[in-house]
């Protein structure tokens, strides 16, 4: 009875062990959680090109896909190339904002080999009349 109980806490020692060194993969990591306008005046309107900055925080290449903007946003560039691990990226992206009271409400989803799969760059902020 000893001598099992004995091989059943190795047995889970071992499968503890093996679980802590499994493969992390490709890891998007954004430089900025979301980029944040703040409150903008329709008399004063910034240049609405970003380049959208992250990090391949894996152990493994990181392969983008697919790179989609919504609403009017265009992307100019991404990475076709993978990005190996510790290595940074740059997406370009570009938008019009209207010259009159709104919020300003946007994404970039980023599709890649990472998991999850589908990460999800938001832009936001409020236009004011003054």
């Amino acid at each position: 009875m000893k001598n099992t109980i004995v091989l059943f806490i190795f047995i889970m020692l071992g499968a503890g062990a093996a679980l802590s060194q499994e493969k992390k993969g490709p890891v998007l990591k954004w430089e900025l959680d979301r980029y944040d306008y703040g409150n903008l005046y329709t008399d004063d309107m910034p240049e609405t090109k970003l380049d959208i900055k992250f990090k391949n925080e894996g152990d493994e290449p990181l392969v983008l896909s697919q790179v989609r903007a919504c609403c009017g946003t265009r992307v100019h560039s991404w990475p076709r190339q993978p990005i190996m691990p510790g290595q940074e990226g740059t997406i370009q992206i570009e938008f019009r904002l209207a010259p009159r009271a709104h919020r300003i409400s946007r994404t970039v989803t980023v599709t890649s080999n990472a998991d999850p799969a589908t990460s999800i760059f938001r832009i936001v902020g409020e236009v004011l009349e003054r």
